[in-house]
């Protein structure tokens, strides 16, 4: 009798291991799963804040050559900068030196947004991913203007507001795409 009830032990031995492996399993699994949502987290929040730093740098431009504040608004609907943008128009107000500095600070600024703070080689990667910049005229009476830095995100999330048009329809689902926005309002001084 005592031969049969080794036996029976030895395999249910056998069993235990094979659960605690299943269970191992399924717990590396989720580990596995939360690494890859935290680097995806992560740089979502990087982008993010380049975006904010382009920002603050095209509003700080602005704010500095604000006579000629509609050079950086350049067509009907705002300038588009970024993402594959080769040619930049140039601007008709104010005096030469203002024009050519507004015409550089959106030259520069569409360089940044295509990555030009970090190279490797002579590849650009220190931007968001199919980053864009616009700057659109909300009021002309008040010289109000709109800055924002559009750029693809890399999961869903909630749709952008429809009101601000820049990177709309760029991005295959509206949901990946992210944008942050700041209104400047240029006061008369004279």
């Amino acid at each position: 009798m005592t031969r049969i009830t080794r036996s029976r032990h030895n395999g249910f031995t056998l069993i235990e291991i094979l659960v605690a492996l299943v269970v191992l399993l399924v717990g590396l699994m989720g580990a596995a799963g939360l690494m890859v949502r935290t680097v995806q987290q992560e740089a979502e929040s990087y982008q993010r804040l380049q975006a904010l730093n382009l920002l603050q740098d095209m509003v700080d431009r602005i704010n500095a050559n604000r006579a000629v504040a509609g050079c950086y608004s350049y067509g009907g609907s705002g300038s588009v900068l970024g993402y594959q943008v080769t040619s930049l128009t140039s601007c008709s107000l104010g005096d030469t030196s203002q024009q050519t500095i507004a015409d550089a600070d959106l030259s520069e600024w569409n360089n940044l947004l295509q990555g030009a703070s970090e190279q490797i080689g002579n590849t650009n990667v220190g931007a968001m991913l199919g980053a864009r910049g616009c700057v659109q005229q909300i009021s002309a009476t008040d010289q109000t203007y709109r800055i924002t830095v559009a750029w693809q995100g890399l999961n869903d999330t909630v749709t952008a507001p429809a009101s601000n048009t820049c990177g709309k329809d760029l991005y295959g689902d509206e949901k990946l795409r992210r944008i942050i926005s700041a209104i400047i309002r240029i006061g008369d001084l004279s």
